[in-house]
């Protein structure tokens, strides 16, 4: 499927295989969160607990994601860029 380019101040990432336009200066937790995502878009191996953007800030590790194949990411800290591929809910901690 084809579609359109993105405006000037957006970029175009991908989400579990969804194809997302979203702000540019923004971060991963950030884009999620504006697209509708539960605060929740992983959860812990023991328990099934979700996962997702707590502190914002970067001092827990709860909105871990992988981004363009870097496991383990903080997505509260990692800014979008065009043609970005993120993968939740795949990182056990």
């Amino acid at each position: 499927m084809t579609s359109s380019p993105a405006p000037d101040d957006h970029v175009r990432i991908t989400v579990d295989d969804v194809p997302l336009s979203v702000p540019v200066r923004r971060t991963v937790a950030a884009a999620l969160m504006l697209e509708g995502r539960q605060a929740g878009w992983r959860v812990t191996r023991r328990a099934g607990a979700e996962r997702g953007l707590f502190c914002g800030i970067g001092v827990c590790y709860d909105c871990l994601a992988t981004v363009d194949g870097r496991p383990g990411l903080r997505t509260c800290l990692v800014q979008v860029a065009d043609g970005m591929d993120v993968r939740t809910g795949t990182v056990d901690v």
